[in-house]
């Protein structure tokens, strides 16, 4: 019998075997055999019950994770000899490593021929990758000197405990005390990050402005949110003397996109989350495509099955996310008034969300003077270097072509009430598509005009779907 790469000899109890015992567990497994000479000559060992306990206590306090449920020791009779045998499995928590020296070359072993060698960082990162596979939260972190600064704020922000009792419930710690990679994620030190851009036009042909976000997870939600409800601009429609405010993007749709991107994202992947703003869409991409077992009709219809279940219940301790599997719900819900919805696309690897800007179609300053029955001169407000803002008077008219006559209006909304008033008088159905043609507005704006009326009990809506219209009440 000779030492190989499943085999290895000690003649007497060793401090060091445990660099073996690791390098078996890290590797194809093995068998370590004290009272054995290195040319294979027995000389047995004293004391054999004494040495199968060292042995264990030793696995016990030195490695992490718990190798001792992959090992088994047992005495022999070898030639009349005592022979102590510890017998070691590969594990699947790898990479197993000493505690003394962490997950780093020094601390992890692997077997190399008839030899324990120190294991390079390379192969340190895929032994990670190839435990967490699907659960990479659940994996041990390869940094261990972890910081929780800005995670502890947010927890505290809320009210919600943070100490060594809760690392542990929430699984930032492991049994063993290290930090598994869901402690990476919420640390200082979290290697991820979010990329945003801002674009000109539709088209990623001229940069605007560009973001990088880094440290804990729960700090680049907020600093994307930021940075997002900054460029989620709001236009207003004055009618009468209500004003409507209609922002961009509702706000919902771009809260659970964002979370959806950090939820579900696959962390075992080093490409960073990509956030781009157009004009007339903001695209959402996460790598990591659909979990295994679940297609795309199944998220649309509200099925979830989170990638990252650990994280999302940080986010759902802290109040971030209310249920698991309402996001995509909720972003359709946002736009439940709009004509314009969410775009949702998945390939292997990757997934896109697409909210549509629903005021992208500009509205003009004034339609009142497009119109071949009407004319009108209106105010523009601009501002003028060094002096402010300039305002020119305004009025508003109707022109009747038979008379020659013209009615002034006190407001653009006086005006367009007018319009419609006659629209309605003239057809015995309205669409939403007659009202966006007659005041050369958005699709979006159109809706809204109609919903007011609706409220009013000014019009009656007729018939469901596309075939909708509206009736005026008399």
């Amino acid at each position: 019998m000779n030492e190989d790469m499943h085999t290895e000899f000690k003649r007497e109890y060793i401090e060091d075997f445990k660099n073996t015992a690791v390098a078996f567990a890290n590797t194809d497994g093995g068998e370590l055999f004290f009272g054995i000479q290195n040319d294979g000559s027995v000389c047995g060992v004293q004391n054999p019950d004494d040495v199968m306990t060292r042995i264990m206590n030793a696995l016990r306090d030195s490695v992490h994770p718990d190798i001792t449920i992959l090992t088994k020791s047992e005495l022999l009779s070898i030639e009349n000899k005592s022979v102590v045998r510890l017998t070691v499995q590969k594990g699947s928590a790898r990479p197993y490593y000493l505690a003394s020296k962490g997950i780093k070359p020094s601390g992890v072993f692997v077997r190399q021929g008839a030899s324990s060698v120190p294991a390079s960082e390379n192969a340190i990162f895929q032994m990670i990758q190839e435990s967490a596979k699907d659960t990479y939260e659940s994996g041990i972190s390869p940094e261990q000197n972890l910081t929780f600064v800005q995670c502890a704020s947010h927890f505290a922000s809320r009210e919600v405990e943070f100490g060594d009792a809760q690392k542990k419930s929430l699984g930032l710690k492991m049994a063993d005390g290290a930090f598994s990679n869901l402690a990476l994620l919420l640390s200082d030190q979290c290697p991820h990050i979010i990329k945003v851009a801002v674009f000109q036009g539709s088209s990623k042909t001229v940069f605007k402005d560009r973001k990088e976000y880094s440290g804990s997870v729960l700090k680049q939600l907020e600093e994307a949110f930021a940075f997002l409800d900054m460029y989620n601009h709001t236009h207003a429609e004055v009618h009468g003397l209500e004003r409507i405010d209609t922002p961009d993007y509702p706000g919902d749709a771009i809260r659970e996109s964002l979370l959806n991107l950090l939820v579900h994202r696959d962390y075992a992947m080093l490409s960073p989350a990509l956030i781009s703003i157009f004009d007339d869409r903001i695209e959402f991409v996460s790598v990591g495509g659909l979990v295994p077992g679940i297609s795309y009709d199944d998220i649309m219809l509200g099925i979830s099955v989170t990638r990252n279940p650990k994280l999302a219940n940080v986010f759902y301790r802290l109040r971030l996310i209310e249920a698991y599997g309402t996001g995509i719900l909720k972003m359709n819900e946002g736009y439940a008034e709009y004509p314009v919805k969410p775009k949702i696309e998945v390939s292997s690897h990757a997934f896109k969300v697409t909210l549509p800007n629903v005021n992208f179609e500009e509205r003009p300053l004034a339609v009142y003077d497009r119109l071949p029955r009407y004319r009108a001169s209106y105010s523009i407000h601009e501002p003028q270097p060094r002096y402010g803002t300039a305002r020119r008077e305004v009025s508003y008219g109707h022109a009747n072509p038979a008379e020659g006559a013209v009615y002034g209006f006190a407001s653009p909304g006086e005006y367009r009430a007018q319009l419609l008033k006659e629209l309605f008088s003239s057809q015995r159905s309205v669409s939403r598509r007659d009202v966006e043609l007659l005041l050369k507005t958005s699709q979006a704006n159109a809706v809204l005009i109609l919903r007011r009326l609706l409220e009013e009990g000014k019009i009656a809506k007729v018939g469901n779907g596309k075939n909708v219209r509206y009736v005026l009440v008399e």
